[in-house]
């Protein structure tokens, strides 16, 4: 009887695999993400270490010495005091407290404020609350502590903002008034933004994590691009980093560029540049894990885009390691084996900067 090993599904169910099984489900993953992306596969070697780090004993694995990256964290303190419904643990604590904890016993490289609601939108009823906070922070703690939020451009649509829905618009082919209510809702974005973090900075702020940007497709990444670059040129020093929402930026309007580049379509290795010209230091590389295939098969893809973007960047790319993204099991709790498996996997194939 031919030996299994221990993976699992993309939604975190416990499978079992031969080596045969393993090997044919990393080169049909890594084949999918370069059909997609028009870049290369994995080659011979980078999927038998790929299988190797897939088949290791032990219920978690780690990268080889000399080989440790930084690690950056997104939701702020929301991981401890949010409920389990929002990947929180349900411990009563203040963000101070959470953000010290991060430092002082989860040896945290950075760390960041964020707003309950983590979105920059809704942050500007309470900015004098967070500036307190972010200074407060920032007296009691030694690693860098940036503001953090998703530029969520969906906010500004109806029923939560001024803009009428372009999903309803274009459901009645109103073309037209989709695109003007997409275009309004970035001017917006980019916006509320920059003036959020002009008060943020002046309150001791490090600098600017833009978690999952392009949720909200193609107009969304707009809308952060001009941020960036605005907040750059205003804050030559200012530390930004701009995480992706997927690893392809949907098209929802279709026609918006940036530097000449039209953003719709682009995979992580397009959309890097267009970040490093904005003026980002750090790009979060994003490539999602579908539920229905199995770990080998969802990390393989991913560790091909991620590749991919590594080598077509000049600033370091710190890829979103999580629940549904980065060959991680789409689950509240991720399991720790599928977690190092894939963390090693992207550091020593990849050649990722940091997670």
């Amino acid at each position: 009887m031919a030996k299994e090993y221990t993976l699992r599904m993309g939604d975190g169910k416990r499978i079992f695999l031969t080596k045969e099984r393993i090997i044919e489900e990393i080169e049909a993953g890594t084949a999918d993400a370069a059909d997609l992306g028009e870049i290369p596969t994995l080659s011979g070697d980078e999927i038998d270490k790929l299988a190797e780090i897939l088949m290791m004993p032990g219920k978690t694995v780690s990268v080889e010495q000399g080989m440790e990256v930084p690690v950056t964290h997104d939701i702020g303190t929301l991981r401890l005091d949010g409920d389990q419904g929002n990947s929180g643990v349900g411990i009563p604590s203040s963000r101070l407290v959470g953000c010290m904890m991060h430092e002082r016993a989860f040896g945290a490289d950075t760390m960041e404020l964020g707003h309950i609601d983590y979105s920059y939108k809704p942050v500007k009823p309470v900015i004098s609350n967070e500036c307190q906070t972010m200074e407060t922070c920032q007296q009691n703690m030694i690693v860098p502590l940036f503001y953090g939020a998703m530029p969520n451009m969906g906010l500004y649509y109806t029923p939560d903002g001024p803009f009428e829905n372009p999903g309803d618009l274009m459901k009645a082919f109103k073309i037209q008034e989709a695109w003007d209510a997409m275009e309004h809702a970035a001017e917006h974005l980019t916006r509320d933004t920059i003036w959020i973090m002009q008060k943020l900075m002046a309150s001791g702020s490090d600098g600017v994590n833009f978690d999952t940007v392009g949720a909200a497709g193609d107009g969304d990444f707009f809308g952060s691009l001009h941020a960036i670059e605005a907040l750059r040129k205003e804050f030559p020093n200012m530390y930004i980093e701009a995480g992706m929402a997927g690893e392809c930026v949907l098209g929802m309007h279709g026609e918006l560029k940036y530097d000449g580049t039209t953003l719709a379509g682009l995979w992580p290795h397009q959309q890097v540049p267009l970040a490093e010209k904005a003026g980002a230091n750090v790009f979060g590389p994003v490539c999602n894990t579908n539920t229905s295939k199995t770990s080998a098969w969802n990390l393989a893809r991913s560790v091909t885009f991620m590749k991919a973007a590594v080598e077509a960047a000049n600033i370091p790319c710190h890829v979103d390691m999580g629940m549904g993204v980065g060959g991680i099991p789409m689950l509240e709790t991720p399991p720790i084996d599928a977690v190092t498996r894939a963390s090693k996997a992207m550091v020593e194939i990849a050649g990722v900067d940091g997670i």
